[in-house]
């Protein structure tokens, strides 16, 4: 039977475990204050173990591994650096940045979180998943999202609980939300080029403890989240985490010591001369060829749905949990998830690109799980823009069976977190990422944005209304096409980043009080009469008319001529008839019936 890794209290006793095969000698370290107390621990094959008596619910602890410190031969063995347990499930305070993190010799107890010993957890009775496929995703932050509601309680705003208030769930359900997506809720640190900026992470993706939630976002533990994913689902709202498996926080050989580095370096991926491989440009690649890094993906996807419900996992940079070093669609990690019990019906969602070799893989993932679909943004962006054609809109807007076949697997989205906001897609041609530090060189280049005449904020009547109508166009194919869709919070109300397409260390929170009421409406609107008749989007119904602006049959000339201004599909709904109709010159996306 394989051993149980981190804190565990049965019988009497507490029995800490962890993975370090390659260290010399293991001190579980426990703390009362700041005072520490040092247990030597036993080896037991590739893992250290040791049991002490009582219930030690609540106390903080963490590990010093001893053995070689040889970086260019991925070994970091450093007693002087306090490690925190990769199954962690709480810690006492949030990761910080600090020099002393990367430096062999020097303690880093006190700036080190602890991780805080959990007492056995409540499961959470297994039933199928809050989602509706073909349903609304509404992809959020937690912090920002709540950070300035006028109607939660100040003491309560950015946490997980807020997500719970009463106002939130009636926003979420005006908009017949199907699942909210989470960004990353897991403890992440800054990358160490921020602090110096004076800039901080607001986005999460740098996580160092894979199943330890961030005491900032939930600072009451597994119960917190636990007790708000109920909530949700009693109003009938899924919940699904943006889970980080690609990469960890302690970055390149530069970066900090904090827990995997420290302990289980084979964790990363290397190359042949012992460099570690960088397929995230985040410094370190996780091997998922070694089974250990599967076992603790697979045992934190357990964690979340054994004791808080949840629905589903989104992956970022996905392509690196089937490498091995290149992507393999039949990679071990697929079936040892679709064989386990209580993850075989999970929703998973992959972000199907990263940045090594022969990273774009979009729909190449297994037949169970989504993509996030960017071909669907950027064709749909491109026509409204005037520079793509019908016929690339059509295909996406029929469920991109180029990409995925007859299986409608496709997250079909116009503007998530990373790139530009939905108003900002028609208000900036250009990005305007100056406050990052890097002299405006980070975030993507190429947006197939436009601005309408004026670059920015305006009072200009004839480009505000301009604007106006291409976000509700660009809304209209977003709701009206075949697939699941994804909306990120306050795309519904136009909020802004000021042209910033990379906003990851900017806090720039959901303002309430300067939505747009009306516009909110507009989607709410669409939203309804999605839900309506969800069924005819999972799946793009055949032997419908296609038909030109004029009512004359689509022709192959017709498809490819850019002048194209749209067309109109005809197709039975049930007992009624349904037209989708598409026009560029009349800014106009929806469907009739």
């Amino acid at each position: 039977m394989t051993q149980a890794l981190g804190a565990h209290i049965a019988g009497g006793v507490t029995r800490f475990t962890v993975r370090a095969p390659l260290a010399e000698a293991v001190d579980l370290c426990l703390f009362d204050g700041e005072a520490e107390t040092r247990h030597p621990m036993t080896r037991a094959h590739e893992a250290w173990t040791l049991e002490l008596p009582g219930d030690l619910t609540g106390t903080r602890y963490g590990y010093r591994a001893h053995g070689a410190y040889e970086p260019h031969h991925n070994l970091w063995f450093d007693p002087a650096k306090l490690l925190v347990d990769p199954y962690a499930l709480e810690l006492d305070r949030r990761f910080t940045q600090h020099p002393r993190l990367a430096q062999f010799g020097e303690d880093t107890a006190n700036i080190v979180p602890r991780a805080i010993v959990t007492g056995p957890l409540p499961e959470v009775p297994l039933a199928p998943p809050r989602f509706q496929r073909g349903g609304l995703i509404y992809e959020l932050n937690v912090a920002g999202f709540t950070a300035l509601h006028p109607d939660v309680p100040e003491a309560q705003r950015g946490t997980i609980a807020a997500l719970a208030h009463p106002a939130v769930v009636a926003h979420l359900k005006k908009l017949h939300v199907s699942a909210i997506e989470l960004m990353p809720i897991i403890a992440w640190i800054d990358e160490r080029h921020l602090p110096p900026l004076g800039l901080t992470n607001h986005w999460g993706y740098n996580p160092v403890a894979m199943m330890a939630l961030d005491p900032g976002l939930c600072p009451g533990g597994v119960a917190e989240l636990r007790d708000t994913v109920a909530a949700l689902h009693q109003a009938g709202i899924g919940v699904i985490l943006d889970l980080v498996f690609n990469h960890s926080g302690e970055s390149d050989i530069h970066g900090g010591t904090l827990s995997l580095r420290g302990l289980d370096p084979a964790a990363y991926a290397r190359n042949a001369d012992g460099t570690l491989i960088n397929d995230t440009g985040c410094g370190n690649t996780l091997d998922f060829a070694n089974p250990a890094v599967r076992r603790l993906m697979i045992d934190t996807l357990d964690h979340f749905v054994r004791h808080c419900g949840i629905d589903g996992f989104r992956f970022d940079l996905a392509p690196v949990i089937a490498r091995g070093p290149g992507f393999d669609p039949h990679a071990p990690i697929f079936a040892e998830l679709a064989a386990h019990p209580r993850l075989a019906d999970r929703v998973m969602i992959a972000e199907p690109w990263d940045i090594g070799p022969g990273g774009y893989q979009l729909g190449r993932f297994p037949a169970n799980w989504f993509e996030w679909n960017d071909t669907f943004r950027d064709d749909v962006r491109r026509f409204w823009r005037g520079t793509g054609g019908v016929g690339a809109l059509a295909t996406r807007i029929a469920g991109s069976s180029d990409l995925f076949g007859a299986d409608c697997r496709s997250i079909n989205f116009l503007a998530a977190h990373d790139g530009f906001t939905l108003a900002d897609t028609v208000a900036y041609e250009q990005r305007h990422n100056h406050a990052n530090g890097e002299d405006n060189r980070d975030g993507h280049g190429e947006n197939h944005s436009w601005n309408c005449g004026i670059e920015g904020p305006t009072d200009d009547p004839q480009v505000l209304a301009r604007r106006a109508a291409d976000l509700r166009a660009l809304l209209g194919t977003l709701f009206a096409s075949t697939g699941t869709i994804m909306l990120t919070a306050g795309d519904e109300f136009g909020r802004t980043q000021h042209g910033n397409n990379n906003a990851y260390c900017q806090d720039m929170p959901v303002v309430w009080e300067r939505r747009d009421v009306a516009l909110e409406d507009h989607v709410a609107a669409l939203a309804a009469q999605r839900t309506r008749h969800l069924a005819a989007y999972t799946g793009f119904a055949e032997g419908g008319a296609w038909l030109s602006s004029e009512g004359e049959p689509m022709t192959p000339a017709l498809w490819d001529d850019p002048a194209t201004d749209g067309f109109t599909y005809e197709r039975r709904l049930g007992d009624n008839r349904a037209t989708l109709r598409i026009s560029r010159s009349r800014r106009e996306a929806l469907w009739a019936r």
